[in-house]
């Protein structure tokens, strides 16, 4: 019998990876044991100590159960997790293909060890096969792995490893497969996409040749792109966007729009950059919808500097802002300057960031009122339903007998929810429920 529940933090690449923990996992007998699987975030500090938090909940509700934390966390702040009593076995990175393996052997008492790491640089392994997360309509496709850029402020290439990448005829395969367990809708995401590569024979093949590869070789009816880079929006990638399938959706990882705190950064493009890639979308795709992740109180920004920011996103076109206060990771070069910003002086710029984001966002609604979009269905029950339109928005419908996973025409009548946390969610009814 098996009793495994799994629980994800964090980004898309996670909801890839627990995808591909619930396929290796849902045969493991754990006879009546409940088991919890925590696939961890670490992108700030605050991320590590929400697991701790959630398994402390976990073992409160299930005194006799078993919980397992793997994921980014589980890498870089392992000794914080190993601390936590209530958490009985902390799988780093470096180990979580031996998940299944691991567990099978503390479920029969053949092992003891509460603590699996090792050095992560030595991890080649890219997960294959995930994606398909069993509480997802849409479907996760992880095209890489990894990072080689080692931003001051970041600890991820510490959790993730080097840059990898799966090669395109693996990621197109694995994309028909999703098309037919039913999905719809495929997110391309990767810890940083536009360092996607891979070869073809002799060829080099980069982030553009994947994609324009699989608008050819699969059937799938709608690809997301998730975070780019300003320098990674190329006019070719743009291009392929005329393509009704590719979503007119963009999630910039721009950080800062001040060129001085981007070099501190050690980012690779400048705030005219973060300008141009900004405006560059809006002329190519007037409809598209633009989010973006802003780190407010990076070590020694300067008042001026973050009025800087806010200025150049006043002045470009953008939908909402996903925004960050700067959180110290240890081994990071930002962690160990001497010039931290206070954090209330941090919380308070994040907090500014958020307004002209909320504000922004709900101007950006309003102009949604009345337009008719196809967006996918989601979620649909007694009370009210899902979908996502192609363009990222949100839609609350009230009609319970649509079909999830099928994609309508819909128009926007109102917006449902203003709240500051969740973003504009907009009221939708169906216009051609056959079309």
């Amino acid at each position: 019998m098996s009793l495994i529940s799994f629980h994800t933090h964090g980004c898309k690449v996670n909801t890839y990876d627990t995808g591909l923990l619930e396929n290796q996992l849902n045969d493991v007998a754990t006879s009546d044991a409940h088991v919890h699987v925590i696939n961890s975030c670490a992108v700030t500090a605050q991320a590590t100590l929400d697991v701790v938090k959630q398994a402390r909940r976990l073992k409160r509700k299930q005194p006799d159960s078993k919980v397992v934390v793997t994921g980014c966390s589980a890498q870089v702040d392992h000794q914080i997790l190993l601390d936590a009593p209530e958490i009985d076995i902390v799988v780093a990175n470096s180990h979580k293909p031996h998940l299944r393996e691991i567990l099978q052997d503390h479920l029969s008492a053949k092992e003891s060890s509460r603590s699996y790491i090792d050095d992560i640089f030595k991890n080649e392994t890219l997960g294959e096969g995930g994606g398909l997360e069993s509480a997802h309509t849409r479907a996760y496709l992880k095209i890489q792995d990894g990072c080689n850029s080692f931003c001051t402020f970041c600890v991820i290439p510490f959790a993730r490893g080097r840059s990898r990448s799966l090669s395109v005829k693996e990621l197109c395969e694995r994309a028909n497969s999703l098309y037919q367990q039913g999905a719809r809708e495929i997110v391309l995401t990767g810890v940083h996409v536009g360092d996607y590569e891979n070869t073809n024979g002799e060829s080099k093949v980069v982030l553009e040749d994947l994609v324009s590869e699989m608008l050819k070789r699969t059937e799938v009816p709608r690809y997301r792109i998730s975070s780019l880079e300003p320098i990674e929006l190329t006019d070719r990638l743009l291009d392929l966007y005329s393509d009704e399938r590719l979503c007119p959706h963009f999630h910039m990882s721009i950080q800062s729009a001040s060129t001085k705190v981007l070099h501190e950064m050690k980012r690779k493009y400048t705030a005219e950059d973060v300008k141009s890639a900004l405006t560059r979308i809006r002329q190519k795709l007037p409809s598209a919808y633009i989010g973006m992740d802003v780190i407010a109180g990076f070590p020694g920004e300067t008042d001026e500097e973050f009025l800087e920011t806010c200025e150049n996103l006043r002045s470009t076109p953008w939908t909402r802002i996903h925004v960050f206060p700067y959180s110290e990771r240890s081994r990071t070069k930002a962690a160990q300057r001497e010039d931290q910003i206070p954090v209330a002086t941090r919380m308070s710029r994040a907090e500014a960031l958020r307004e002209l984001s909320h504000q922004r966002a709900f101007e950006e609604a309003e102009r949604q009122i009345g337009l008719v979009k196809r967006a996918l269905v989601l979620r649909n029950n007694k009370e009210r339903g899902r979908a996502l339109t192609r363009d990222y928005w949100n839609l609350e419908i009230d009609q319970n007998d649509l079909s999830v996973n099928e994609e309508l025409e819909f128009r926007i009548v109102a917006i449902s929810d203003r709240s500051v946390h969740n973003g504009p969610i907009l009221k939708a009814e169906v216009v051609c429920a056959s079309c």
